[in-house]
């Protein structure tokens, strides 16, 4: 979502919204609120938006970044195309019908919720975008010899928005929810998530914990790993992730 913003020029790295408390909803929304995980100091940027895991601020920047840009965007990245590679993937989706409806589910598909689904394997190539200029790297099974880069998709983000992304993942690695998988001397770039398993707000369901994360330094072969956890209501999410993949660096 802010690749997306970053690329069009429908958002920038500055922009600020305002909202206090781990709620908040527009006007004639009704009862449809959408809550974050805690109230922090400090400006409602896209840096503390990352450090901080805040839908709300992912809900504000997707109203402003727009359907058309996000939607766009995500055609861009392959959503609801089948993406080659050696064994079948099911596609990634931002809508069941193909269009974003309306102005509550874009907000809510901004922070992953909404009717989005996101396949792992696309997820981990979307993400190498940020180590890449904005580049996706296309994803295989078996290694390859002459290790040359194959690319999935070439500059669906500009490579000044993946650099800004890549380095506001790093100080949610330095100082935000991840910092559990702070690693003495070495730079690590991620992003902890939670995708809730309901069909309505109300609705009582568990969840899935993921964690996404890349080496953003030179020490060492590059490494890009995207981690998911089910019945993660129980385990502590993305936190019981980290434990796992810190030894896998």
């Amino acid at each position: 979502t802010g690749a997306i913003g970053l690329t069009t020029g429908s958002l920038s790295a500055d922009d600020t919204f305002i909202h206090n408390g781990k709620s908040w909803k527009k006007d004639g929304w009704g009862e449809h609120d959408i809550t974050t995980l805690k109230p922090y100091e400090g400006p409602k940027n896209l840096r503390n938006g990352l450090i901080y895991s805040d839908n709300i601020y992912f809900a504000q920047a997707t109203i402003q970044i727009g359907a058309q840009n996000f939607m766009n965007g995500l055609k861009k990245l392959k959503f609801g195309e089948n993406i080659d590679f050696t064994l079948s993937l099911a596609k990634s989706q931002y809508s069941n019908s193909g269009n974003i409806s309306n102005e509550k589910i874009l907000a809510d598909s901004g922070y992953g919720q909404g009717e989005v689904l996101v396949n792992p394997i696309h997820m981990a190539s979307i993400y190498s975008a940020f180590a890449n200029e904005g580049n996706i790297i296309k994803p295989y099974l078996e290694v390859k010899e002459n290790n040359e880069v194959e690319y999935l998709v070439e500059g669906p983000f500009s490579a000044d928005a993946a650099n800004i992304i890549k380095d506001d993942l790093i100080q949610v690695v330095e100082k935000g929810t991840a910092k559990d998988m702070k690693i003495a001397g070495r730079t690590i770039a991620g992003k902890t998530g939670t995708a809730e398993l309901k069909a309505s707000k109300d609705a009582e369901a568990d969840v899935l914990g993921w964690f996404n994360c890349f080496t953003a330094d030179s020490n060492g072969d590059p490494l890009l790993i995207v981690s998911m956890v089910e019945e993660a209501r129980e385990l502590n999410g993305s936190h019981y992730l980290i434990s796992k993949i810190k030894t896998l660096f």
